[in-house]
């Protein structure tokens, strides 16, 4: 931990006024209704204006709206850092490492599918704690394995090395991915105090670690009904992440078989029954593995704002504002995309993270 007093006043200040620039539903709406170009000309109207200034001498289209998007959102985080000091500086940087996973991931499933660099280089989002040069170095490689060896003297060198193993025998990229959540969710619960009962905890860090033991347990939901659909041999309890309060591995195989039980079980938990009401609802009126994730992304928002109401001034208030700028990011991204291949309305509706 970080020496020295937090300043969760200031930065908590500072984060109201960047979540109201944030879009709101009904700006999805009108994206929803652009063509690319029109898009980033509604960007460059709004806080992105600098991002999509700098960027459109070298891209256009659907290029521009993402390396602009990816570009905005390190911008936003690496200024949380700026603006914080002691725990709460180190609270936040922890939770930023997540970036460091999403990168990894994006790079290995880019070597698996022979992608190119630069194809591979819109998707990354530069907010964690993996340095320029360490990113570009594992651009360079044409294999997983070279991948893991750039990453020799990191966090990440040991648990990938253990599940590259598996990815041999497989061929599936499932132990890698699952081996960088692993890894990041032990680092983000180290040295915090976790209470075991499923029952709410009173105070700003204990609110901080019902985040994120509710982020776990969304996740292992999330992966365990990916496996259970995938018809891949492999064992959801296999890949159960330790830290959050709603399964146990002999729950979590026995519940990806039965998708209401699964969804009952979660909204029979006091914790999430009392505070997901409307997320609920979502979830059981999914009918699909992509619907049932986004009302996953959909409840993990609005439990960090119902956190953050609690305690206005705690960190629940920066991560909820994390998940927001992210769904941001997401929404515009999947409405591009959505546009470029000429997804109707709905159907990008339907891609989308809205609460």
């Amino acid at each position: 931990m970080s020496a020295g007093a937090s300043n969760p006043e200031y930065v908590n200040a500072r984060v109201r006024s960047r979540r109201a620039s944030l879009f709101s539903d009904e700006d999805y709406r009108k994206l929803i209704r652009m063509g690319p170009s029109e898009i980033a000309r509604f960007m460059e109207e709004t806080e992105y204006e600098r991002e999509i200034n700098a960027l459109g001498t070298r891209f256009s289209g659907v290029d521009l709206i993402e390396y602009a998007l990816n570009r905005n959102l390190a911008k936003h985080f690496d200024d949380l850092l700026d603006w914080s000091e002691g725990r709460l500086y180190d609270l936040i940087a922890r939770y930023l490492r997540k970036f460091d996973v999403w990168n990894l991931k994006t790079i290995i499933r880019g070597v698996y599918t022979d992608s190119d660099a630069e194809e591979i280089q819109t998707d990354l989002i530069r907010a964690g704690d993996l340095d320029d040069r360490t990113i570009d170095r594992l651009l360079e490689v044409d294999e997983i394995e070279d991948v893991i060896d750039v990453l020799y003297g990191t966090i990440y060198y040991e648990p990938l090395s253990v599940a590259y193993e598996e990815f041999e025998e497989t061929g599936a990229l499932v132990p890698l991915e699952n081996a960088l959540d692993r890894e990041f969710f032990e680092h983000l619960l180290e040295g915090v105090s976790r209470p075991n009962a499923s029952e709410p905890q009173e105070g700003p860090e204990a609110l901080y670690i019902e985040f994120l033991q509710a982020e776990i347990d969304f996740r292992n939901a999330r992966n365990a009904l990916r496996l259970a659909r995938s018809g891949a041999d492999l064992d959801p309890a296999a890949y159960y992440i330790e830290g959050g309060v709603l399964f146990d591995e002999t729950e979590l195989s026995r519940l990806v078989t039965d998708y209401d039980e699964l969804v009952d079980h979660i909204g029979e938990n006091k914790r999430y029954g009392d505070r997901l009401s409307g997320a609920m609802d979502r979830l059981r009126d999914a009918d699909s593995l992509i619907q049932f994730e986004h009302a996953l992304d959909a409840a993990l928002l609005e439990y960090a704002d119902t956190l953050s109401s609690i305690y206005p001034t705690s960190v629940s208030a920066v991560l909820s504002y994390i998940l927001a700028k992210e769904r941001e990011v997401e929404n515009i991204r999947a409405i591009a995309r959505g546009r470029e291949v000429g997804l109707t309305e709905s159907e990008i509706e339907e891609e989308l993270v809205i609460l």
